[in-house]
């Protein structure tokens, strides 16, 4: 067995709408494995009892093995408790290889889980040990290191379920809900929204004190000391007994309390000094520890925290006391479990030593034994829920010291007899803390948990609020540049701010921020990611959605504009233009449920066919306006496009609204189909998401075909009374489109520039000059730069064997270089003819071809 091509697939993708591991498996046939397939399975099962194979006995020769595989990853995932369910396999035309695909909920995790798989595999062949549980652990301690804490993990299940979208920044607790103008930002309990003085203020205690007193609130009595003699001076002006803390610490480090003698409060002086430097003597408030959650403008949490204990038996230790505590389920070490596991320190020990024990003393039974003076959950103490139980007048005092202070998110420290009534006279508050610890009130060790991350986006995003951008997918085997340009354009006319990706490039209100290919979901990503976008229009190719998915969880529009004969067949598998249609279907999958639109090509019966798998609505458009899936979708009274007369039109219903070819230069006033293609899926796509008609309108009609707003997609230069046209086309159907808008526009004589991109097919590289030889006079063939994976002059034979039974060309060139091939076609042109160069490098190759225009 042997993995190869091993990928994460981050997004909605060709398998699932869940991210997933895939691997490319070669298996042997199972005759080879020692003791045959039997003694396989039995060596298998004995390493992991636990494996459902499921069908294994049934599957036909090396197809177990994958099975196997995929079957083993995923379990180990699932025993290791991870939430996932989803495992596939593929065969592929290559005997013995399959794709074997399986969820993972944390990518490290998912490719940990498939490397032991493969051992696992491995062990059971070979017949070697395998250590199922140090497997198992090493799954645990890595997903408990990497996912979400339960403070984040919180807030994110709560935007998943008002279908907010996310996305994790940091591999710590940084986080992105929504997208583009629409975002915020969390990491833990503090939002984007959470100012940075008003963090300050709550980590001054000193400060946060005056301004609660300011504001009427009850606080304690207290001051900054710069000394253990000073700090023995404050307990004598506050009266005893004290509580001796860092100014601005947290989580309960150097706290001690309760102190009343000298040698206690220059003791606890030099511990709280360690910790910052700056240290506060308050008075002791004597009464149950309360920690309150403000969010916004409510009280949404309160509980009663406890400080680590045990209760003596007569029998055990306060060590072995302790070691039965921490096997409770529930504690484990840091912050991913309900409780923390509690360690006998430096200082717990010097706690015990103030009660006159150590860690070998054994309780009387019935004794309390105190661990530690603060009741933090991070020490080991535990916490019950008492919302329910605040009086409403004690919580309006929670929600204005959080105010008073300026936090969103606030957790309020209280020291009272209780909350059930008004907080004056029986308690005050101790401390205000930034980025609140939620897990006390996410699961409290007794009473019912709240619903805190809830809250936290309630109070980031208004009701109804998603903050989702509209999001634009755009693919195809044509047209995808130009029709996503034409809807960026369109969208820039109701004044949003678009981000855009293509094949050229990222653009940022019409600003290109990346160059290159830029049709994947890391492009995607940038745009989703930037603030200063409203509107998101994606080029999404073939190459992304297999080597990623979709950089988006769904699209408000899906458009597709062809699929014809294919393109990059061959390739990553996908070897049929059935193959390739179930690709780029993956956007169509994915729009909006219910409110989606997907625009479909009606004239391409693979892309027409996609209108099944849309969970949203369908638009087609069409030239043709009797084309069988136009008419019956628009006797359904269905939104169609449609060609008439000398106008696209489209209608729903009874609406039809009409735009003339003269309004839309880039038809070249109705001559080129396939611009009049891009058009009508442009008008499509403006329609569905909710645009005006004059908008719609106004975007085509400042839409032109240059170098600027469309490079490379049908450019005219004029040179000495002849006419140049450079374009990106690279495969049949491009090459076939091209020619027949050319067909339009006449010419004394026709030449054609040409190279070949090397990852086609044979048959597809030599298609296109069998095309062009019958529609050019003279043809220039010439190597571009990289011949992707071909030998050298490899891809000129093919161009020249498609040459061979042309019925026009006459005259056939060969040059090494594109700028070569450019100079020869300048060369040899003469007023009133016409030449196509198909272009490589589209930024190098228009920048050359305009100083040859503008040289004369």
């Amino acid at each position: 067995m042997h993995v190869s091509c091993l990928r994460a697939l981050r997004g909605p993708n060709l398998w699932s709408r869940q991210t997933a591991i895939e691997a490319v498996v070669s298996c042997d046939t199972p005759e080879s494995l020692p003791g045959g397939v039997s003694g396989f399975l039995d060596r298998l099962y004995a390493r992991f009892p636990e494996i459902d194979l499921l069908r294994a006995a049934s599957c036909p020769e090396a197809e177990m093995l994958a099975h196997v595989l995929e079957r083993a990853a995923l379990g180990l995932e699932i025993q290791a408790g991870c939430p996932v369910a989803f495992g596939k396999i593929a065969p592929t035309l290559e005997a013995g290889v399959y794709r074997v695909v399986v969820e993972y909920s944390e990518e490290a995790v998912g490719r940990l889980a498939f490397d032991l798989a493969q051992a696992l595999c491995s062990a059971a062949i070979e017949d070697t040990p395998f250590n199922l549980a140090d497997a198992l652990q090493r799954l645990r301690e890595l997903s408990e290191d990497i996912r979400l804490g339960p403070s984040t993990g919180s807030v994110v299940r709560a935007a998943i379920a008002r279908g907010i979208p996310f996305h994790r920044l940091t591999d710590g607790s940084m986080v992105q809900f929504g997208w583009g103008s629409r975002q915020r930002r969390i990491q833990a309990a503090e939002t984007c929204l959470t100012s940075l003085v008003a963090e300050s203020v709550a980590q001054d205690k000193e400060l946060t004190r005056f301004l609660l007193d300011a504001a009427g609130v009850p606080v304690t009595p207290g001051r900054p000391v710069t000394s253990a003699e000073d700090a023995w001076v404050a307990t004598c002006e506050i009266g005893s007994p004290v509580v001796v803390k860092p100014q601005d610490g947290n989580q309960g480090r150097g706290v001690r309390v309760n102190l009343v003698s000298r040698e206690q409060v220059e003791a606890a002086y030099a511990v709280a000094v360690e910790v910052t430097g700056k240290v506060m003597v308050e008075r002791y408030i004597p009464g149950h520890d309360y920690r309150m959650l403000v969010v916004g403008n409510k009280l949404i949490a309160a509980a009663r925290r406890e400080p680590p204990q045990v209760a003596g038996d007569g029998i055990h230790t306060v060590e072995e006391l302790v070691e039965q505590i921490n096997r409770d389920p529930r504690r484990g070490e840091g912050h991913a479990n309900a409780l923390t596991k509690i360690h006998l320190d430096e200082i717990a020990l010097a706690h015990l030593a103030t009660q006159g024990l150590t860690s070998d003393s054994v309780p009387p039974s019935g004794t309390r034994v105190v661990l530690r003076n603060n009741a933090n959950l991070s020490t080991g103490g535990t916490a019950t829920d008492v919302t329910d139980e605040v009086h409403s007048e004690f919580a309006a005092r929670m929600v204005e010291a959080a105010q008073m202070i300026g936090l969103d998110i606030c957790g309020v420290d209280v020291v009272c007899q209780s909350v059930a009534r008004p907080l004056e006279g029986q308690g005050a508050i101790i401390e205000i803390n930034a980025a609140p610890g939620l897990r006390m009130h996410l699961q409290p060790s007794f009473g019912k948990g709240r619903a805190v991350g809830e809250a936290i986006i309630a109070n980031m995003f208004k009701k109804g609020d998603d903050a989702r951008i509209p999001v634009v997918a755009v693919t195809g085997t044509n047209g995808k540049t130009t029709t996503v340009r034409m809807i960026a354009n369109i969208l820039d006319c109701q004044g949003l701010r678009v981000g855009m990706t293509s094949t050229d490039g990222v653009y940022i209100e019409g600003q290109r921020i990346d160059t290159g290919d830029c049709s994947g979901p890391k492009s995607a990503r940038k745009v989703l990611l930037h603030p200063d976008v409203d509107a998101a229009v994606l080029e999404t190719a073939r190459g992304g959605l297999l080597r990623e998915g979709l950089a988006f969880d769904r699209c408000d529009v899906a458009v597709v504009t062809n699929i014809g004969v294919g393109d990059h067949l061959g390739l990553s598998y996908i070897n049929t233009v059935e193959d390739l249609t179930a690709v780029k279907r993956i956007i169509v999958q994915n729009v909006k449920p219910g409110t989606g639109v997907a625009v479909l090509n009606a004239a391409d019966p693979f892309v027409a066919g996609m209108a099944a798998h849309c969970p949203g609505k369908v638009t087609f458009f069409a030239r043709d306006p009797d084309n069988p899936v136009i008419a019956k979708h628009r006797a359904q009274r269905k939104r169609v496009v449609y060609v008439e007369d000398d106008a696209i039109v489209a209608a729903e219903g009874n609406f039809e609204y009409r735009l003339p070819f003269a309004g839309i230069p880039v038809t070249q006033n109705g001559a080129i189909a396939f611009q009049i293609e891009n058009a009508m899926a442009a008008i499509a796509a403006g329609w569905a998401v909710g645009l005006d008609w004059q908008i719609i309108r106004g975007g085509l009609a400042n839409f032109v075909s240059d170098m600027q707003t469309a490079p490379g997609r049908f450019n005219f230069f004029t040179h000495r009374g002849a006419t140049l046209i450079a374009d990106y086309g690279h495969n049949v159907d491009a090459i076939r489109a091209l020619v027949s808008a050319i067909d339009k526009i006449p010419a004394k004589r026709r030449s054609v520039v040409i190279s070949g991109a090397g990852d086609r097919r044979d048959e597809d590289i030599r298609r296109q000059t069998e095309i062009l030889g019958d529609a050019f006079d003279e043809v220039v063939l010439y190597q571009d730069q990289c011949q992707r994976g071909r030998a050298d002059g490899e891809v000129l034979s093919l161009l020249r064997q498609g040459l061979e039974k042309a019925k026009r060309t006459r005259n056939v060139k060969e040059i090494y270089g594109e700028f070569g091939a450019i100079d020869a076609a300048f060369d040899n042109l003469k007023e009133g003819e016409l030449c196509l160069i198909l272009i490589d490098q589209v930024d190098e190759a228009l920048g050359y071809i305009t100083k040859r225009v503008v040289a004369g």
